[in-house]
């Protein structure tokens, strides 16, 4: 829901994200693609299980008119992070219904193509947290250059190693970036290839949803992939 207050917000008081091609990571619903659908020129919504697409695409279909946009702007793939990029190229075959979510080649390029990545509470388990970083890196190398906005949520466990309450999987995350103000301010002679980070002030974002409360342990980062020269 932050993360969709976010989008809403760049739809509502700028034109930075309109006739983008913006792909959604990890979508669950699909709410936050839904909500950049309405001024994006195409979005890829994506996860992986076909009860979870084919409940994606539900949510398209009933909100297209709702929301105002084309259904054919929005194409809800299967994204497996164990596999690398790019994405199996398959053949849609009637006789399988899950067959609609495989890749097409062209769509592969155009998803290359995004600027626009969105990932929402995807940060929870340190296994996942490596394949979806895995992932990423390899997308944001390719074709355009990409920006990644991710929302995550602090969680807390207590550690027999510590023995205090501690947030390790949110320490795994921070071990993926490094927090800079750009690329341009970094050493690129001896900057390895990676993300650089940086987080997002939420008293500069509206709540527009209001069936949530926003704590303090709730986090937006801006992530950009730097490759020195």
């Amino acid at each position: 829901m932050l993360l969709t207050d976010f989008v809403l917000h760049k739809s509502f008081t700028s034109s930075e994200f309109d006739g983008v091609t913006a792909l959604e990571i990890g979508a669950g619903t699909g709410l936050v693609g839904l909500a950049q659908a309405q001024v994006a020129g195409k979005v890829f919504i994506t996860d992986r299980g076909t009860d979870i697409l084919d409940n994606c695409l539900a949510n398209v279909r009933l909100n297209s008119s709702t929301l105002k946009f084309g259904e054919a702007k929005v194409h809800v793939r299967e994204l497996d992070w164990k596999t690398s990029w790019p994405p199996p190229v398959g053949t849609r075959d009637p006789s399988d219904p899950s067959s609609i979510y495989l890749w097409a080649a062209s769509e592969i390029e155009e998803a290359e193509r995004a600027t626009l990545l969105l990932a929402a509470d995807v940060i929870y388990s340190d296994s996942l947290t490596d394949l979806f970083f895995d992932m990423v890196k390899q997308l944001m190398s390719r074709g355009a250059k990409k920006e990644l906005y991710l929302t995550l949520e602090k969680r807390y466990n207590f550690s027999l190693d510590e023995l205090d309450i501690v947030a390790n999987g949110y320490k795994h995350f921070r071990s993926f970036l490094t927090v800079q103000d750009g690329c341009a301010s970094l050493d690129n002679a001896a900057l390895e290839p990676g993300l650089v980070g940086e987080q997002i002030d939420l008293t500069r974002v509206p709540q527009y949803i209001r069936e949530y409360e926003r704590g303090n342990d709730l986090e937006m980062w801006k992530l950009v992939y730097c490759c020195p020269d």
